[in-house]
């Protein structure tokens, strides 16, 4: 028979064993498969007349849904999809982004000659230094907002604000909003910039770098320059791929800058392998190895992930959140668009 002191210690070795859980990490497949039906949904709603006519793209078209569906239907989602769901807006995102570089090649770039760059570099620091120092100083908005609303209007939209949460890893409603911004702002700019073109001030070559160094979205662009003339067209779409390929200088500059913040060695900085692998798909794509047909498959499937990720990233966006922050942010995104018209004009008009 144990004594009452063998008792005990049995007792307490027993609390200070481990305890072994049977549970599994949920799969993410069904909250992929859930957002890729409703990524279906919104490319095949792209395609509609109502739509095309108004450039209502399926990442547009996902990201809406995907909020409406987050904030009014959300308990009813099953918790076994929540893994998915995030897995699609960070782990699928992040692999859309590498594929985005089949869009682009480097004879593309260099055919823009200098007065694009010039151009890009200009706009992109000016309205990013310009959204950073309103959103933190005179409005005294979250800093994490700031640089993701100043980075997807100063580079390349959704697309920009989508790789920099990758390395700044900003709340989802944060996120949702400067793509909100980009939607709204860069929505205007396709109406408004061939009213500009009316008044004869540009030549349709400069206006197309005017378009291609300040207008938020690629498909944005598109439709600007298409409501201008082929020239102007394909001049702002060039212009406007040498800006996005500025998002992967500016991920490692935040990468470092996040890691001194930190205290963190430089060894201990986070790369953005995507941006890597991005610029070497634009390079794969520059060596015309793959069939033009192979490539537009690519780019197709592309759309589908980055509309699959939006979807995702709606879904969950947290509308009260966002009212809690007021109407500055989208003060914000105004000021810089009036940044980007203004003085982009000016930038093509009288510097280059």
């Amino acid at each position: 028979m144990p004594t009452l002191v063998e008792e005990k210690q049995q007792i307490n070795l027993s609390e200070n064993l481990p305890e072994f859980s049977h549970s599994k990490k949920p799969s993410p497949i069904k909250g992929i498969v859930f957002c890729a039906i409703f990524a279906i949904g919104a490319l095949m709603l792209s395609k509609l007349g109502f739509c095309t006519k108004f450039n209502l793209n399926s990442l547009t078209i996902a990201i809406v849904i995907g909020m409406i569906l987050g904030n009014t239907l959300n308990r009813f989602i099953p918790e076994d999809f929540r893994e998915g769901i995030t897995f699609s807006s960070k782990k699928v995102l992040r692999f859309a982004i590498v594929l985005y570089g089949f869009r682009i090649t480097f004879a593309q770039i260099f055919n823009v000659g200098m007065g694009g760059f010039v151009a890009d570099v200009i706009m992109l620091t000016t309205t990013y230094l310009l959204g950073y120092y309103f959103g933190t100083r005179v409005f005294k908005l979250d800093k994490d907002l700031c640089m993701l609303t100043a980075i997807g209007s100063s580079v390349c939209g959704a697309a920009a604000v989508l790789g920099t949460d990758s390395v700044l890893k900003a709340k989802s409603h944060k996120v949702s909003l400067a793509v909100a911004t980009v939607v709204l702002f860069g929505t205007a700019s396709m109406f408004l910039y061939p009213l500009i073109y009316q008044i004869g001030l540009l030549d349709p070559n400069a206006f197309g770098i005017y378009i291609g160094s300040t207008v938020h979205e690629v498909a944005q662009v598109v439709a600007a320059g298409a409501a201008v003339n082929p020239e102007a067209m394909d001049t702002a779409v060039i212009v406007k791929l040498t800006r996005v390929m500025m998002l992967v200088p500016y991920l490692f500059l935040l990468s470092m800058y996040l890691a001194k913040k930190s205290n963190q060695k430089m060894s201990k900085v986070q790369i953005p392998y995507f941006a890597i692998f991005f610029v070497v798909m634009c390079g794969i794509n520059s060596l015309n190895i793959i069939p033009k047909t192979v490539v537009s498959g690519i780019v197709e499937f592309d759309v589908f992930l980055l509309t699959l990720a939006m979807f995702a990233l709606g879904i969950e966006t947290n509308f009260e959140k966002i009212k809690n922050l007021g109407i500055k942010p989208l003060l914000l995104a105004f000021i810089m668009f009036v940044w980007l018209v203004g003085f982009g004009f000016i930038v093509n008009k009288f510097i280059l």
